[in-house]
C-alpha cells in the first residue's frame, strides 16, 4: 500500500487522501445574514477578506471583518468613498494595515468606477482577462488574485500558498516549485477526473484542505503524527530515521 501511494500520489490521490480524513471544510467562510440585512454582496466580503489576510492569520482578518461590519461598512461603494484613517483604525488587527487600507481603498475605487460596483459584471469575462485586471491592481499578486478569483467569482482556478509550497517539498511531489508550475500540476491531474462544472469546487476544497493540513499536522514545525499523508511522506520518513 506504501508502495502503492508513492507511485500514484499526485493532487488527485492527495484530494482522495485529505478529503476522506478531514471531510468537507466548505469555504471561503462569509456572513449571509449580514449582507441579507444590508443588501450588501457577500462577495465583496471575500475580495477584503483575501486582501486583510496577506501576512496574517484568518483570526486577526474575522476582527476586522467584525469591525467593518458593526459599522455597516462592507460594501464596494461605501469603502470606495470611505476616509483611509478610519478604513484603517477598522483594519487594524491585521497588520500592514497602512498598506492594507490603501489596496483595498484602490480596489474599491477601480470596481466602483469600472463596474459601479456591480461584480457580476466584472467576473462576467474571460478568467485570464479577470485575472490580469486583479494583478494590475497595487498589492495582489498571483495568490490574493487566485483567492478572489476562485473564492468570489467561482472560476476554475487552484490557489498555491505557502502551505501547498511546503507539502510539496515534503512529500515530495514532482514539481518544480514555481507559482505557475504548482498550479498547472495540480489542476492538469484533477481535471483528468472532474469535470468543468465541478472543477472550481474541487479546487476549492482541496485548497482548504491544504491549509487545514498545513495548520493541523504540516506545520515549519510538523507533526507527523498520525497525519493522514505520514505513510507516503519523505519528510516524516527521514525524521523517524
Amino acid at each position: 500500500m506504501i508502495i502503492e501511494l508513492e507511485m500514484k500520489l499526485n493532487s488527485l490521490y492527495l484530494y482522495q487522501i485529505l478529503i476522506n480524513h478531514f471531510g468537507k471544510q466548505n469555504w471561503w467562510p462569509v456572513d449571509g445574514k449580514y449582507h441579507e440585512k444590508n443588501g450588501t454582496d457577500p462577495r465583496f466580503e471575500i475580495i477584503v477578506g483575501a486582501i486583510l489576510t496577506q501576512n496574517t492569520a484568518w483570526s486577526n482578518v474575522e476582527k476586522a471583518l467584525e469591525n467593518l461590519k458593526s459599522e455597516r461598512l462592507l460594501d464596494i461603494k461605501i469603502i470606495s468613498k470611505l476616509g483611509e484613517e478610519l478604513l484603517k483604525k477598522m483594519i487594524k488587527p491585521t497588520g500592514f494595515f497602512n498598506q492594507k487600507a490603501t489596496r483595498l481603498k484602490n480596489l474599491a475605487e477601480y470596481l466602483e468606477s469600472k463596474y459601479s460596483g456591480n461584480l457580476d459584471s466584472f467576473f462576467n469575462k474571460e478568467l485570464s482577462e479577470i485575472k490580469e485586471e486583479l494583478l494590475s491592481l497595487n498589492g495582489v499578486g498571483p495568490e490574493t488574485a487566485d483567492s478572489i478569483l476562485l473564492y468570489a467569482g467561482n472560476q476554475p482556478i487552484f490557489v498555491v500558498d505557502a502551505y501547498t509550497k511546503r507539502i510539496c517539498k515534503r512529500l515530495p511531489l514532482n514539481i518544480n516549485p514555481v507559482y505557475d508550475e504548482i498550479q498547472r500540476y495540480f489542476q492538469d491531474n484533477l481535471l483528468k477526473k472532474y469535470k468543468k462544472n465541478e472543477i472550481s469546487q474541487i479546487y476549492n476544497e482541496l485548497h482548504a484542505l491544504i491549509v487545514i493540513l498545513g495548520k493541523t499536522f504540516c506545520k515549519s514545525k510538523p507533526n507527523c503524527i498520525r497525519c493522514p499523508l505520514e505513510k507516503c511522506c519523505n519528510y516524516s520518513k527521514k525524521l523517524t530515521q
